[in-house]
């Protein structure tokens, strides 16, 4: 009755009394409104987050922090994504495996990923992975901005 009293609120009970109602209020804040969106969109690896609302639209793994061409080319997708206006998470973590980091990435659960590596460096494309659909593209660098930058 704390806001019904205060405002002087009352209700005709059913014997025609006026009586002060008991009110609950929910707000609905910022993290009541994230667990609804992890809740809601999730798997067994963690949250899948919807573009809207995702912390950083794309989560960036060098594979090889420390290999020239790695960090050249992570660097290049990382200055164009931002420059375009995209949140990139860079995971360049030295001394962590390969597994812990797609571990990590989907369970950040950020809706893109791209990954390179040496291989794929001196291949010349990196990889794109939906982490909704979990569908893998490669593509060449060139190809893979346009198609993230809108």
């Amino acid at each position: 009755t704390k806001y019904t009293q205060a405002m002087g609120v009352t209700v005709a009970n059913d014997k025609g009394e006026a009586v002060t109602p008991q009110m609950g209020s929910y707000g609905i804040g910022v993290s009541r409104t994230v667990a609804a969106i992890i809740e809601a969109s999730h798997d067994d690896k963690g949250i899948i987050w919807p573009e809207q609302v995702a912390p950083f639209r794309v989560g960036l793994i060098n594979m090889k922090p420390g290999h020239a061409g790695c960090d050249e080319v992570a660097e290049k997708i990382y200055q164009s994504l931002e420059d375009a206006g995209q949140e990139v998470f860079y995971d360049d973590r030295a001394g962590v495996s390969a597994g812990t980091r797609f571990a990590d990435m989907d369970l950040i659960g950020l809706p893109w990923q791209v990954i390179l590596g040496p291989r794929s460096v001196e291949a010349g494309h990196v990889e794109l992975k939906n982490r909704k659909t979990g569908e893998r593209h490669e593509l060449s660098v060139e190809s893979l901005l346009s198609r993230l930058i809108d």
